[in-house]
């Protein structure tokens, strides 16, 4: 064989094997479907608490917190996923000084891995939530709640303490709350806040999303600064520089809205 003939003999062999290579990924990938935690067996653990401060750091699941009759930090969780030439879906939960870890980590070529957990949390607990990679929700709170998402969103309903909400990249909600402070941010997301008692203080802003402020119509007046940089500004509220109940609203890409919730 010439080395002509060498050189085209080895193009052909790398280029059978990048094929060959890619043909496999395909047919590997073709056989496995979505993952769906909710279908997925229920594990459950309970951990002791001292004090009345929960820190939960979590990664790669969905976390509910729910606030209950209960004595201990009682955990349920459900992981289901597939990888391709690698290893996971691993799970793993811990609580050391008062953190509690929810972790769900694969490590493949190619793989789908996905995770919920439910926290209920001992009453007149308050819990601060920092999870890389999925929503966090939380219901019925009389404490202070300090989550964030680096990607996913938060959203809190019917609760009355202190708020400070944040997501990397997702919305930011608030439901039927009557605590005196909330503070929502989102760099790539919306904010929507819909406050059921008159508040103190709240500020909130977005990077790239729409900012949307409800407030009790009736009872007091409000001092309102509300901003866009690039977008309409609508306040409709009874507003008094002068007052006690200082509301900010900002957007640097997006509708600025703070309206009545009556």
């Amino acid at each position: 064989m010439t080395s002509g003939l060498r050189r085209r003999h080895r193009r052909a062999v790398r280029g059978g094997i990048v094929a060959s290579g890619v043909v496999l990924l395909a047919v590997g990938l073709s056989g496995c479907g979505s993952a769906d935690a909710s279908e997925a067996p229920v594990e459950k653990k309970s951990f002791a608490l001292t004090g009345t401060a929960l820190t939960i750091a979590s990664d790669n699941t969905d976390i509910e917190l729910v606030p209950a009759d209960v004595d201990e930090v009682e955990v349920t969780r459900q992981v289901d996923g597939w990888v391709f030439l690698g290893n996971g879906p691993d799970a793993t939960w811990k609580m050391a000084d008062g953190t509690l870890t929810l972790k769900v980590k694969c490590d493949a070529i190619a793989s789908d891995c996905v995770a919920r957990h439910t926290v209920k949390v001992p009453r007149g607990t308050s819990v601060t939530v920092d999870d890389d990679n999925g929503s966090v929700t939380a219901s019925g709170f009389d404490t202070a709640l300090k989550l964030r998402s680096d990607n996913g969103s938060v959203k809190v309903t019917d609760s009355s303490g202190a708020l400070e909400l944040d997501s990397e990249n997702g919305s930011v909600v608030a439901e039927r709350v009557t605590g005196k402070s909330v503070v929502a941010r989102s760099d790539n997301g919306s904010v929507r806040l819909e406050l059921a008692g008159v508040p103190d203080r709240v500020e909130s802003h977005s990077d790239n999303g729409r900012v949307e402020i409800r407030l009790p119509g009736a009872g007091a007046p409000y001092a309102v600064d509300a901003k866009s940089d690039n977008g309409d500004v609508d306040v409709a509220v009874p507003t008094d520089d002068n007052s006690a109940h200082i509301v900010k609203a900002r957007s640097d890409n997006g509708e600025v809205v703070v309206r009545s919730a009556n």
